[in-house]
């Protein structure tokens, strides 16, 4: 799964609790997004060492903010839900 859909499914997340839907919330759903945000954000991490030029470096550093911005969400959006958070 691409980090655009990773972003949206915890968009999607966001919205429903904001929508009083937080019980329909499964805290594995989210924990498996979350999952799957930080393993993305570790091979971003790695692209970025081993980038061949500076507009690629930038471009990767970028999708990597947005990870790191999202696996926050998704982390507050956990605690929110009463998931058990972090790992």
């Amino acid at each position: 799964m691409g980090l655009k859909n990773l972003a949206e499914k915890v968009v999607e997340y966001n919205a429903r609790l904001e929508d009083g839907k937080a019980s329909k919330i499964k805290p594995g759903h989210v924990e498996k997004v979350l999952k799957k945000l930080r393993k993305k954000a570790a091979a971003l991490e790695s692209e970025i060492a081993v980038a061949d030029t500076p507009d690629r470096k930038t471009r990767l550093e970028k999708k990597l903010n947005i990870a790191r911005e999202h696996v926050e969400r998704a982390e507050w959006l956990l605690n929110e839900i009463g998931g058990a958070g972090g790992a």
